[in-house]
């Protein structure tokens, strides 16, 4: 039960059609003169960032300073793997179809997916461990954890002798060695991995990287923030002035990782880009913005509405600006009259018969015992209307008066 069943290996047909992406920490450790240190969390981790082709098997490796797995790094590394090389003899390049990688805090980074989703890259990730039942889906597949063995067993043991003192340094002397390395017989082919890419390259070309400006935007985040009565945003602690028309409104703030300006949009129109600005005004120290559209085009609907007059006589009926009214139409309007639906039937009868049973209820009488006189007059007072309350008054006039006629004689 606890043994695991069989690796099944799979293998890409073209060259960058796959690239197996993972990190790994030094045996170096640490440099000597890191380029950045954050206070009072020392020296930052010297970290192999690594892509390797599925295909041909040539790497490309880079040294980072990082303090765990940075997403800032890992996109840096990732431009300059897919850039073109400037190292004569290293033309691995491109942008691949499909990114593999572990389940870390990289890929599971937003930023990071959206940049391979602008980039055109189909980042696919293993299962995590336990979800395929008794196999274990989070196992190394060896494609790019042995670059890393190798590296660190044939190139990193001569730093007993010298040492590299700044990332710079250490990158230009990995890069010799990966000249070497990709040059090396590939798995199973009889050439070495750099001839396997350029063997199997897709039909239709490499797709080439972008530039480094629109890579940049690339790595930018939505954020909604609002900004303050002083047209200012502060992002990370740093306060930012925006447009003047922008003040008190909730905006989304486009903030990348490799951005020294800030962007701003709102209702679909984009400003920018700002640069941070200093601290709040001193005292007895007064700025002023500029007019923007809004505010002139606010001026001058003021200005207009300062010009209107209306005389008092025009409120109070003065015979002497009668003139100024339109003349009334000789010709009466049409009046069309209401048509009451009467849904619920409230106020008429909805038929002849109803009616007269209605009649009959009232005067507790059947009407074929009424006089051929007294029919004749309900006929022709329900062929005039079906009006509940003018039928009932007639109706109650009419035999009140014939009975005060016959006591009468």
């Amino acid at each position: 039960m606890t043994r695991q069943p069989p690796a099944v290996r799979f293998q890409a047909d073209m060259s960058n059609d796959c690239w197996h992406f993972d990190l790994s920490p030094s045996d170096l450790k640490h440099l000597d003169l890191p380029t950045w240190i954050q206070p009072g969390r020392g020296n930052p981790q010297l970290m192999l960032y690594s892509v390797v082709d599925d295909r041909s098997g040539v790497c490309y490796q880079e040294y980072h300073c990082v303090y765990g797995e940075d997403v800032e790094a890992a996109l840096r590394f990732l431009f300059n793997a897919m850039s073109a090389k400037t190292i004569e003899g290293f033309g691995f390049q491109g942008i691949p179809q499909m990114l593999y990688t572990d389940n870390g805090p990289i890929s599971k980074s937003r930023v990071f997916q959206n940049v391979m989703e602008c980039l055109g890259v189909k980042l696919v990730t293993h299962l995590p461990n336990g979800k395929d039942g008794r196999r274990v889906t989070a196992r190394a597949k060896g494609k790019v954890e042995r670059p890393f063995r190798t590296v660190k067993e044939a190139h990193e043991t001569l730093y007993h002798f010298h040492q590299p003192q700044t990332e710079q340094e250490a990158n230009r002397w990995l890069h010799q060695y990966l000249l070497h390395y990709n040059n090396q017989p590939h798995r199973q082919e009889n050439h070495s991995r750099l001839e396997d890419w350029l063997l199997h390259l897709p039909v239709k070309g490499l797709q080439s990287m972008c530039s480094w400006e629109r890579f940049c935007t690339f790595a930018r985040e939505p954020e909604q923030r609002k900004v303050d009565a002083c047209a200012r945003v502060s992002v990370a602690g740093v306060a930012y002035e925006v447009n003047p028309d922008l003040a008190g409104e909730t905006v989304v703030l486009w903030w990348g990782l490799f951005d020294n300006e800030l962007y701003v949009e709102k209702d679909g129109t984009k400003y920018g880009p700002y640069l941070p600005v200093d601290g709040p005004i001193p005292l007895h120290r007064y700025r002023k913005f500029k007019k923007s559209k809004t505010q002139e085009r606010a001026d001058r609907i003021a200005a207009l509405a300062t010009g209107l007059v209306l005389p008092r006589a025009a409120l109070e009926g003065n015979r002497e600006l009668q003139f100024l009214a339109p003349s009334q139409p000789k010709s009466e309007p049409i009046i069309i009259p209401f048509q009451d639906p009467d849904p619920f039937q409230e106020f008429t009868y909805p038929s002849i018969l109803a009616a007269k049973r209605a009649i009959a209820d009232n005067l507790a009488l059947p009407l074929a015992r009424l006089s051929e006189q007294e029919r004749a007059f309900i006929d022709e007072l329900l062929a005039q209307t079906l009006s509940k309350k003018v039928i009932l008054e007639r109706v109650r006039h009419y035999f009140k008066q014939r009975r005060e006629n016959k006591d009468a004689d």
